[in-house]
């Protein structure tokens, strides 16, 4: 595979050991621990977090995170924990993303993502998995859908940012480019508050929301960020044959959500099982437990 970027901790081996710090803190507040491991694939090393993973018995789903995020955003407040009660959960650390994954990154308008997602199966070891994506992460659970059908049993997309390019209104410019100027906690508040959530209904609790902060200041500041942005996959989403399930938060200001459904309808046909707002919900719409929950839900019925 061609690697078109490399993105990398400004100190890699002091940086990546406050990664791992705030891993503790996250199994600190949550009550329980993460498996951890790496895979070797088409960009470098994989790193990998698992609950429940062990149980071969129940049906796997795969998770992908957002731009700047890591996979385990998707657990703040315990947000996974009732899914990893009736799902094997593998959460993938997406490469040239912020994480203890190898910072290599293709272009992304290839289907290159797509060819790393199917190693990452490989590795580990899945015939067929349900998979899901937040924003840029949807987008990746496309590239995915694309590679392998025939082992994608389902794909949900929370906001995701394949559909449409992000929002060029004055709001979000100013608020997303606010902790990248000057990248304190205060700023990243701001953002916080004025994109990802919509306070009061969609926020996280205090501890989970510091938490979010303390990694966001570290993505931001010692993070030398060199991967593709995400994009409006256009006539790629036409091959799309995978059943999809699009979950969006009505308040969304970084990826407004009309556009997104009206292009979702046109492009993936009767393959768009489902779609579901959610009223006053901002982009960071795997932090907010009813939509976890709504998952849960259409995973159990058909799984039934």
């Amino acid at each position: 595979m061609n690697i078109k970027n490399t993105s990398y901790f400004k100190n890699p081996e002091a940086d990546k050991k406050r990664f791992q710090d705030w891993v503790t803190r996250l199994e600190r507040a949550n009550g329980y621990t993460y498996e951890k491991w790496s895979v070797q694939t088409s960009l470098g090393k994989t790193q990998v977090y698992g609950l429940n993973t062990q149980n071969e018995q129940l049906t796997p789903l795969v998770i992908f995170p957002g731009f700047r995020t890591t996979a385990l955003i998707w657990d703040l407040d315990r947000g996974l924990e009732s899914l990893a009660k009736k799902f094997r959960l593998f959460l993938i650390e997406t490469n040239g993303q912020p994480n203890l994954s190898d910072g290599h990154s293709p272009n992304i308008k290839s289907l290159a993502y797509g060819m790393w997602g199917a190693t990452v199966f490989e590795q580990l070891n899945l015939e067929s998995a349900y998979i899901a994506g937040a924003s840029f992460g949807g987008l990746v659970c496309m590239k995915v859908a694309l590679v392998i059908p025939d082992r994608i049993k389902g794909t949900f997309l929370l906001n995701p940012g394949c559909f449409r390019f992000v929002s060029l209104s004055a709001k979000n410019i100013y608020y997303n480019l606010l902790p990248l100027i000057r990248p304190n906690q205060k700023n990243i508040k701001q953002f916080l508050d004025q994109l990802v959530f919509c306070p009061p209904n969609h926020r996280l609790s205090d501890t989970a929301e510091q938490l979010l902060i303390q990694y966001l200041e570290l993505a931001i500041t010692r993070w030398k960020d060199r991967t593709d942005k995400p994009y409006y996959m256009g006539d790629q989403l036409n091959d799309i044959s995978v059943d999809t399930y699009l979950l969006i938060g009505d308040q969304d200001q970084i990826i407004p959500y009309e556009k997104s459904v009206g292009r979702a309808r046109k492009h993936l046909g009767n393959y768009l099982k489902a779609v579901e707002i959610f009223e006053d919900v901002g982009h960071g719409n795997e932090c907010y437990a009813p939509c976890l929950s709504y998952i849960e839900e259409q995973l159990t019925a058909l799984e039934c």
